[in-house]
């Protein structure tokens, strides 16, 4: 299943230029994760569907048709998903989404258009059909409308040339109890794969070329008060500028050592997989209540993705900050 991802050499994928499609639910590290590729001219995203996750999906729709017009890219058309997970009502604390839907501290211009009529997964199932326009998909949200493109044509899943999901806790501890927010039983599982487990499981055994970034990777790239003031003191771009801001309104969060480079280290590694260490693993997505949301390593099954299980802080900062424009 892999063989198309494993026969590209990371320097083949980091010095071709690729289209990308970007499923999220548009939490900051999300919006920073997309700055990051709106500044590289190597990438050209597609499209930007919308997840029910962090923002809710209207209001994290709005967000982006903003962070596009700050970029000047009014040619990227923004889908919207559905405003449930395909199962059950998991949801991230409410304040959360609050401050994800409102981002305040944060500058972005109105938007001068409108968002599409075409739900995300129809975008998504129709697109994804065209096998002569290969794309590649990231995806830092929930996997819900990835699930329902993938069931509505199933042969989608292995037409992608990569699928670079940010997500799932291997072989760490899951993050649904940082910060105290959330009380739960349940220290196995990541926030996007909890939301919607159904979706999950429908993704990872879809046959796509999974390239997973979950907390195992995440957690070795910490966002520090040096990057913070480094981009505070250097960003000239409007791009750059919105980064700053939006870390800027965690700082305290920074400032206790609790922030990482959730997304954006995914959007890094999608286009330099040499950020991260992959590993070929099997895995499925558990959805009993006790562990909803778990990922599941399996032993003496074929491999179904290729996950990170380690990353480089350095690398990382190096690659987010140039690309920023910050030397």
């Amino acid at each position: 299943m892999l063989t198309g991802l494993q026969a590209q050499t990371p320097l083949t994928i980091a010095s071709t230029q690729r289209t990308v499609i970007i499923d999220t639910d548009a939490g900051s590290d999300d919006l920073m994760a997309i700055a990051f590729l709106l500044s590289r001219p190597d990438v050209r995203i597609e499209a930007v569907t919308l997840a029910n996750g962090l923002a809710h999906v209207s209001a994290g729709g709005r967000n982006i048709l903003r962070l596009l017009e700050l970029a000047g890219r009014r040619d990227i058309p923004v889908y919207l998903g559905r405003e449930t997970p395909l199962s059950g009502s998991a949801a991230f604390p409410a304040e959360w989404r609050r401050l994800a839907d409102e981002l305040p501290g944060v500058t972005l211009p109105k938007a001068t258009r409108s968002l599409e009529h075409a739900p995300a997964a129809e975008f998504l199932a129709k697109r994804l059909t065209d096998a002569t326009q290969p794309v590649e998909l990231l995806a830092l949200g929930p996997l819900t409308n990835l699930a329902e493109a993938f069931s509505r044509a199933p042969q989608v899943a292995r037409l992608l040339r990569q699928l670079v999901i940010m997500g799932g806790a291997v072989r760490v501890p899951g993050n649904l109890g940082d910060g105290g927010v959330f009380k739960t039983d349940n220290v196995t599982a990541e926030w996007n794969l909890f939301v919607d487990p159904s979706a999950a499981k429908t993704v990872f055994s879809s046959g796509a070329p999974i390239r997973l970034v979950p907390l195992d990777a995440t957690q070795r790239v910490p966002v520090d008060m040096a990057l913070l003031e480094r981009l505070e003191s250097g960003a000239k771009t409007p791009l750059a500028r919105f980064v700053a801001q939006v870390l800027a309104t965690d700082r305290e969060y920074i400032r206790q050592g609790f922030y990482f480079a959730w997304d954006p280290l995914a959007a890094v590694a999608l286009v330099d997989p040499r950020v991260a260490s992959f590993k070929p693993i099997a895995l499925e997505i558990s959805d009993k209540p006790s562990e909803q949301g778990r990922t599941i390593e399996l032993q003496r099954r074929r491999a179904n993705a290729q996950v990170a299980l380690n990353a480089t802080a350095l690398r990382f900062r190096k690659i987010f900050l140039k690309t920023l424009g910050i030397e």
